[in-house]
């Protein structure tokens, strides 16, 4: 079984504010302009495409990362390949410098961010060609460079390729026939519940519309769970209870790793959305995003304390043997 998760790489700084921003963002004034001395800063590795597969390294599968850095990442990929994810995709450019992202969480777990695309704006020239089609059962299109998302998505379907739809914070910068031409032959879409109202804004499309599109919709709603819904069919599942909340960042990409564990291995939507929440969850209770550990065991541990026994555990608990 092989997965290609293509999406940026990138150092994260991680900040903490202790207060809230609303208190300080007056919409009447109509512009911004405020500064915030943060408590906490922290670096660590981080970037949509190995934090997705970072957790599906954790629970046994080795996931193919593809993606476009700078010549500063030898030891970053030292790590990864340590952990499990198979690095021969990424494209290292000498003279350039692997993307940066920088985050303020406050008191609410709201966020503002900023990226720095760095060697993230190669993403363009990524591509597909040469792999074996009959080789790869799952490609998740994450954010990275938006022309390079959009040549990816058209690539996976003139090869062939079944591919999953994540545009996540690139929304911002796909316009209404960009966003179309995304999941035009997708198999799904991921998004959260606000990204979803995004798309809907953009295009006009509703689920319906959306459905027609692609084959499954996906939709995390944070302490509401999440939602897996096909033309004819929805499940609605439950997050996994936090032990503590320390930082969101992530999160949503621990729940991918895990929902894409449960899709290529043809685990039951009920199974596999709880498997993306409490991927999820052991992400959201460490500070950064790739800084969690779990066995497969242990993992499997927890589903059953939160969610009962399911079937395929026994299977998951196979791939750590």
């Amino acid at each position: 079984m092989s997965v290609i998760v293509t999406g940026s790489i990138a150092t994260d700084y991680i900040m903490k504010y202790p207060g809230r921003f609303l208190e300080h963002i007056l919409p009447e004034a109509g512009k911004i302009s405020v500064s915030f001395l943060v408590e906490e800063r922290q670096m660590s590795r981080g970037g949509i495409g190995p934090n997705i597969a970072y957790t599906m390294a954790l629970l046994g599968e080795r996931p193919r990362l593809m993606g476009t850095v700078g010549e500063d990442f030898g030891e970053y990929r030292a790590w990864l390949e340590e952990r499990g994810v198979d690095t021969s995709l990424v494209v290292a450019y000498p003279g350039e410098f692997t993307a940066t992202f920088t985050v303020i969480t406050d008191l609410e777990q709201n966020q503002i961010a900023g990226f720095h695309a760095g060697a993230m704006s190669r993403g363009r020239e990524l591509t597909y060609r040469g792999l074996d089609a009959d080789g790869v059962d799952y490609v998740i299109i994450s954010p990275h460079d938006p022309e390079g998302m959009l040549r990816n998505c058209a690539e996976c379907r003139e090869l062939g390729l079944r591919f999953i739809f994540d545009p996540s914070q690139q929304l911002a910068r796909l316009n209404d026939r960009q966003v179309l031409a995304g999941l035009q032959g997708a198999y799904a879409l991921t998004v959260n519940d606000y990204e979803l109202e995004i798309i809907k804004s953009k295009t006009g499309l509703d689920e319906a519309d959306i459905l027609a599109d692609v084959e499954l919709l996906v939709v995390t709603r944070g302490p509401d769970g999440s939602t897996l819904m096909s033309r004819d069919r929805r499940v609605d599942a439950p997050i996994a209870p936090p032990e503590q909340i320390v930082d969101p960042t992530g999160v949503g990409d621990a729940f991918r790793g895990g929902l894409l564990v449960g899709l290529v291995r043809g685990y039951s939507w009920e199974t596999t959305a709880r498997i993306g929440a409490l991927a999820a969850t052991y992400c959201l209770e460490r500070a950064g995003t790739m800084n969690h550990r779990y066995t497969v065991p242990e993992f499997v541990a927890r589903y059953r304390r939160h969610f009962g026994d399911a079937p395929e555990l026994n299977d998951l608990l196979k791939i750590a043997d």
